[in-house]
């Protein structure tokens, strides 16, 4: 069994796979990683363990699994099963490497665009060819909500809402408009964008807000939750091959 770990900003998942088979999940605050990441692996058999991290991970809270297992700590100098052609290799997020490559093991041979919706939103456009070619970084919802609180004078911080209609009657249905429907006007004009000039055939959409947005949107996608989980834990596979 392989140990996968995604630490966020605020947040760490941890899953057991078998396989490609997904047999557990766990999800804890990023301050009490090393006792919910030992206690959640005793569990089971692990052979070995990936770590994905864009939050602020120590070297301590890492070796605490290091010290267990067979461990890669995912980078731009891990062997990856597709060709990084960004032209910056060495400052792609490890959570973007990680869908890339769960598109590669899912729809090998495709044009694929991967859109993560967290606290920002990423574009990854990966050619049928295998090459990943880069993509777009833009503010999420919860960004885009506190943004409108923290710089101006007199505008409240809102729970993400779907408005009713586009034209906001009241200040807070105003702001819910133009996170939200910006929001959507935005995903789905990239998506024709890529479809019209890049042959994108299959587009997936993941994250703490995907499926809150793929149900709103008018292309057809593929909502997928565990999508990056997936990726992390091809790349260990594939260290393999």
């Amino acid at each position: 069994m392989q140990l996968i770990i995604d630490v966020g900003n605020t947040r760490v998942k941890a899953a057991i796979y078998k396989g490609d088979v997904l047999q557990a999940k766990h999800h804890f605050a990023l301050q009490e990683f090393s006792e919910e990441v030992g206690e959640f692996a005793g569990l089971y058999p692990i052979k070995k363990a990936i770590i994905s991290s864009v939050g602020r991970l120590t070297d301590e809270q890492a070796r605490s699994v290091q010290l267990r297992f067979p461990t890669i700590v995912l980078s731009h100098n891990t062997t990856l099963p597709f060709t990084n052609d960004y032209g910056t290799p060495e400052t792609l997020g490890v959570d973007r490497m990680a869908l890339v490559a769960a598109f590669m093991q899912s729809h090998p041979q495709k044009n694929g665009l991967i859109i993560d919706a967290g606290t920002c939103i990423t574009y990854d456009f990966i050619t049928n060819k295998g090459s990943y070619k880069g993509g777009a970084i833009s503010p999420g919802l919860r960004l885009r909500y506190e943004t409108l609180n923290r710089l101006t004078a007199n505008l409240p911080l809102l729970e993400k809402q779907m408005p009713d209609s586009i034209i906001g009657t009241s200040t807070e249905e105003s702001i819910h408009s133009g996170v939200v429907q910006g929001t959507l006007l935005e995903i789905d004009g990239a998506i024709n964008h890529y479809k019209e000039h890049y042959n994108v055939d299959t587009v997936i959409i993941t994250g703490g807000d995907g499926e809150f947005l793929a149900k709103r949107l008018k292309n057809s996608i593929f909502a997928h939750s565990n999508f990056l989980l997936e990726g992390l834990n091809y790349i260990l596979t594939y260290q393999n091959d």
